[in-house]
């Protein structure tokens, strides 16, 4: 797919991994804390970009440190809403938050690449088509999930994955695909006083 052939206007929807697209990738561990959370270079700007481009920017993100022990549920819960709250104090939206806590050894339906948590977003957002979403993430398991699912996919990072589309950082695609955007709302985005 080429991004230059395709229009983006606020019925598409973006999907988005945490950790390696968002923040920091901690190699080996997770992140736990607030403490250890880093928005990569260029995030805040890049979701301020596409949250004025997009109807709905939803994060979908394996998360077993929670199987494995090392965190709980509330301490995802929390991060996430610190960084959601970070991310809107920039200008940017994030509409919902998904996650897996299953091990990768227990192969379960909810966890990447499998389905679950964008058949969960099509249920809570009904007017979600997959064949106007795109997936973005950096690893294998990111892109076969978006595959999986019809969706357009992204990698983002230094390894170069099979996606439809390979950028450096998020940053790069927001203003690659800002050139293509046909919908550019008041300051705020379509998003804001949700």
């Amino acid at each position: 797919m080429n991004l230059k052939g395709l229009s983006f206007t606020n019925d598409w929807t973006l999907f988005l991994d945490r950790d390696g697209v968002i923040n920091r990738r901690i190699p080996d561990g997770y992140v736990t804390r607030w403490e250890e959370f880093e928005f990569l270079d260029g995030v805040p700007e890049a979701l301020r970009i596409l949250s004025e481009i997009f109807g709905r920017i939803i994060i979908v993100s394996n998360q077993q440190g929670i199987g494995k022990g090392i965190m709980t549920t509330d301490q995802l819960i929390g991060l996430d809403a610190r960084m959601r709250e970070e991310i809107r104090k920039a200008g940017g939206w994030i509409d919902a938050s998904y996650y897996s806590p299953h091990l990768e050894k227990d192969d379960h339906p909810d966890r990447k690449p499998a389905p679950g948590m964008g058949l969960k977003a099509k249920a809570d957002f009904p007017e979600i088509d997959f064949t106007r979403s795109i997936m973005v993430g950096d690893t294998t398991s990111d892109i076969e999930f978006g595959k999986n699912l019809g969706m357009m996919t992204v990698c983002i990072g230094p390894e170069k994955i099979s996606a439809d589309h390979n950028f450096d950082s998020l940053l790069d695609f927001a203003n690659a695909i800002n050139v293509n955007s046909k919908f550019h709302p008041p300051a705020g985005g379509p998003n804001s006083g949700k």
